[in-house]
């Protein structure tokens, strides 16, 4: 076809993009490790679910990243409200999510797979918009802390359980539905929450389940239009104690809690952070005074599993972007994810997220067989390393994948430029990747039943490939220098992602993956960047087990 004179050029060698498809049917990984862990029975609802993630929520995350939350403190009458406005449609990714079980399925179904399907179900959420996976996620984590005080669980859970989505800014008692927040750090302290200054002063009678009156200054309080946040407190000597503080109070007028700004971040913009402060705002002690650690860890335990489910599903999506791409592209006469040395980084770059998700799926299935001691302990060490671990790859992952895509991928209207910016979040917040460290070492030191449980969960793997067993026992090794545990924390919990990740391939992975995984990460030189597969993995099949089946 000629071209006119008023066109420079036709435009050709150029893929489709990645859209109006099933999120869910076209990801033959996902489907694999949600099968391998008791979740088949949610096929069906995840075909559903991913119809829509593929299509219409897909530009819903666009928009929703476009478009940013937007600080109202004042009415144009002058009345202070405290309203953080979005665009309709963060609030159609909320209703979609809560309504299909994002945040109630493993509570409503107490049955075999059921945080599996969960985990998937946040899984394709994230891929169109991670952002608005944050509210979602505290509301899903807030039901074991809220649970554990009756008088309030009576009152919240139904709501929170009822798959029902409602953004008015109303009281929470109106409410079919609500949502859950949180904010626990405060300018002084970090991560360091004993140093926190909020006061709670009880307002008639103190104890557990009653009403205080808290004052102080949260550095970071996330979805500040939630209906309700934990919050930690100091009561009478310094007793750090767990609140729930709702926007409302129930007299119908707004509860004392002032957002000073929203925070401007690098990403997860969709997602509204706020600095905020409490002046006398009214909140439920949940449980005994000086047990808010003790309360507020049963939501922050599951808000980390969910930083290393939502890096997992960065890299999935990532690694699919770059290969689907690429495989748009022809360069010197072939399709460029054909190229020898392209292929090796798409490989590469797949064997990394399949192992991430594999460990996720690993702590899902752990979280659905509770009443497995064994299962518990597992959970406890496991999601420190996987937090600190995954969360870390993702942000080298996806500027590889988006690097593999070249130009196009690194501008805003591509979702690898997204997928990007919004990596290092996961490794910051719920705790970085020092606290994930330390908290390891004190869960070694205070259950050592965990660090047994743990080493026995590699053990498993031991007869099922030489080279695992040499690098096993090497761990073992690091692990009776008990006088240098904290200098070289990291190093130890480096080497125990990578076995965890090997061990759970080797037993429960695609044999072509986990051969591929050990060579490349547990045997020979060790190279810093992806593309340094040896000659003797099949990246061609690994890249055509990840590549998106349309």
């Amino acid at each position: 076809m000629a071209v006119s004179q008023s066109e420079t050029h036709q435009v050709f060698n150029q893929p489709k993009p990645l859209e109006n498809y099933n999120a869910y049917k076209a990801d033959s990984v996902l489907q694999y490790w949600q099968n391998r862990f008791a979740g088949q029975w949610g096929a069906a609802h995840l075909t559903a679910f991913g119809e829509q993630v593929g299509g219409t929520l897909l530009r819903a995350g666009f928009l929703a990243n476009k478009h940013l939350p937007e600080l109202n403190t004042h009415s144009r009458f002058g009345d202070r409200i405290d309203q953080v406005d979005y665009h309709p449609s963060y609030h159609q990714l909320m209703q979609h999510a809560i309504e299909q079980g994002h945040c109630a399925l493993p509570w409503q179904q107490k049955k075999a797979g059921s945080h599996v399907v969960r985990a998937a179900m946040a899984v394709l959420h994230n891929h169109a918009d991670p952002g608005s996976g944050c509210p979602l996620t505290m509301t899903f984590a807030s039901v074991p802390a809220i649970a554990s005080q009756k008088n309030v669980a009576a009152m919240w859970l139904p709501k929170i359980l009822a798959n029902h989505y409602d953004s008015d800014n109303k009281p929470w008692y109106e409410k079919k539905g609500v949502t859950i927040g949180m904010a626990m750090t405060e300018k002084q302290g970090g991560s360091d929450v004993r140093a926190n200054t909020t006061k709670a002063d009880a307002i008639n009678e103190s104890g557990a389940g009653q009403l205080y009156a808290l004052t102080g200054h949260k550095w970071f309080c996330s979805a500040p239009m939630s209906d309700a946040f934990l919050v930690l407190a100091n009561t009478d000597e310094k007793q750090l104690s767990c609140f729930l503080v709702p926007r409302w109070l129930e007299t119908g007028e707004k509860n004392a809690m002032y957002i000073q700004r929203l925070k401007n971040k690098l990403g997860n913009q969709s997602n509204a952070s706020s600095e905020i402060e409490f002046r006398g705002a009214h909140g439920w002690l949940l449980g005994e005074p000086g047990r808010g650690i003790a309360t507020i860890i049963q939501m922050v335990a599951l808000t980390r599993y969910d930083c290393m489910l939502g890096s997992s599903s960065l890299m999935l999506q990532a690694v699919k972007e770059a290969i689907w791409h690429t495989s748009g592209r022809s360069v010197f006469g072939k399709n460029l994810h054909q190229q020898p040395l392209m292929l090796n980084v798409l490989a590469d770059l797949a064997i990394e997220a399949e192992a991430a998700l594999a460990i996720s799926m690993r702590i899902a299935h752990a979280l659905d067989n509770q009443d497995d001691s064994n299962e518990v302990a597992l959970i406890r060490s496991a999601t420190a390393i996987g937090k600190y671990w995954i969360c870390k790859r993702a942000v080298q992952h996806t500027y590889e994948a988006m690097e593999c895509i070249g130009g196009v991928g690194y501008v805003q209207d591509n979702i690898t430029s997204r997928l990007y910016k919004e990596a290092p979040v996961n490794s910051i917040w719920e705790g970085s990747g020092n606290v994930q460290c330390l908290d390891l070492l004190r869960v070694f030191s205070r259950e050592p039943e965990s660090l047994e449980v743990l080493i026995n969960e590699l053990e498993k793997a031991r007869s099922l490939h030489p080279d695992f067993a040499i690098k096993l026992d090497e761990l073992k090794e690091m692990l009776t220098d008990t006088a240098n545990f904290e200098m070289h924390a990291r190093r130890i919990i480096e080497r125990l992602a990578q076995l965890w990740q090997a061990a759970t391939l080797l037993q429960f992975g695609e044999p072509l993956i986990a051969d591929a995984f050990v060579k490349s990460r547990l045997t020979g030189v060790g190279f810093s960047q992806y593309g340094c597969l040896s000659c003797d993995i099949d990246c061609q099949a690994i890249v055509s087990r990840m590549m998106p089946k349309l």
